[in-house]
């Protein structure tokens, strides 16, 4: 499976954006020009709340009069709350920030999001835009095998996807349940519809008493405190805890590697379009990019350089999936994941 990446014509899109910006400069407009705004923002966001927190810091520096409001919780309960606004004609949200691609190509479907095309678009590698402007890629993350350092020697740790069916770790792994988190149902997805891994895999995964965890956060905690001394995991979670003193590394796989892009998207009907035009400008901006970097966050800017592996690089290096199949065949293999992961066990989901 090929995956398949939309490009609009991006110069044409570049033509369009430096003659808005008038003196050729995307940054300048959005980031200076409205600085008269007052008011609120409304995030819905699944991002680990202290990387929230910085964002809202830099923000609100930026744009003393408006106060940047936000909802933190798992990708799942993010989408059934803005289903629910939506349904009763009470919209809070401005702006929704969760897991992957995929998430956003269901609601753009369904009608939640409402275009923007930011000024900021320019910087930001086609891979990651939407070629209707519904959403853009604000971040990257990639999944590893995260380790309590305690208790595994960094010598002795997995470090690929396979080694984690070895029996030694039998009763030993932990990994977020993809029905509650928009990350760990991308990983899920690529594993199940990949050419090498698939139902296979994931069965003998549960044979090696893989357990599941019910928030990306919860996962990690586990590894950290070694009630199960490996987990599948996120990047800049683990390197936010382990900077925090906690006992936990994680290691990029050799092969297949899973890295997905998390977008922004405006949310139609929001009640404050105008500010979260502001801070969707300011999330892509070279400022808000370097807040996220320095809290462990892979960047998205396509024109900067980076401590981790360059954009194309990681592109080159993951493992072949169509996001829009993700989506589309979500319901077939999220049910045959509950069936490898449910069936015959005591306690549910």
């Amino acid at each position: 499976m090929k995956r398949v990446w939309k490009v609009f014509p991006y110069a044409l899109m570049a033509l369009m954006l430096l003659t808005r910006c008038g003196n050729g400069s995307a940054s300048t407009v959005s980031l200076q020009e409205f600085s008269g705004y007052s008011g609120e923002v409304v995030l819905y966001c699944s991002m680990q709340e202290k990387q929230i927190q910085k964002l809202k810091a830099g923000f609100e520096k930026r744009y003393p009069d408006i106060t940047m409001q936000y909802y933190f919780a798992s990708t799942g309960k993010i989408l059934t709350k803005l289903a629910t606004e939506k349904q009763t004609g009470h919209v809070a949200a401005d702006l929704v920030w969760v897991g992957s691609s995929a998430d956003y190509i269901r609601m753009k479907e369904e009608g939640t999001l409402t275009p923007y095309l930011s000024p900021q678009a320019i910087n930001i590698h086609p891979a990651f835009l939407d070629e209707d402007h519904f959403y853009t890629g604000a971040r990257i993350l990639s999944f590893v095998i995260a380790y309590n350092t305690d208790l595994v020697p960094e010598s002795e740790a997995p470090r690929s996807w396979q080694d984690l069916l070895d029996p030694k770790w039998k009763g030993k792994i932990i990994m977020t349940d993809p029905g509650d988190a928009g990350s760990a149902k991308y990983f899920a997805g690529t594993m199940l519809l990949g050419d090498a891994y698939g139902e296979e895999y994931l069965t003998r995964l549960r044979d090696n008493e893989c357990m599941l965890e019910t928030s990306t956060s919860g996962t990690h905690v586990q590894v950290a405190q070694g009630n199960y001394p490996i987990g599948i995991g996120l990047d800049y979670v683990v390197e936010t805890m382990a900077e925090g003193g906690e006992p936990i590394a994680g290691i990029v796989p050799e092969q297949d590697g899973v890295s997905l892009y998390s977008p922004i998207g405006m949310v139609a009907g929001g009640p404050n379009q105008r500010n979260a035009r502001l801070l969707y400008d300011y999330i892509l901006s070279e400022e808000g990019q370097k807040i996220l970097e320095g809290s462990h966050l892979q960047g998205i800017r396509d024109n900067e350089e980076r401590e981790g592996a360059d954009i194309e690089t990681i592109l080159r290096n993951n493992m072949p999936v169509d996001d829009w199949v993700i989506d589309q065949q979500s319901g077939e293999w999220l049910a045959a994941f509950d069936r490898i992961f449910f069936e015959g066990r005591i306690t549910p989901r």
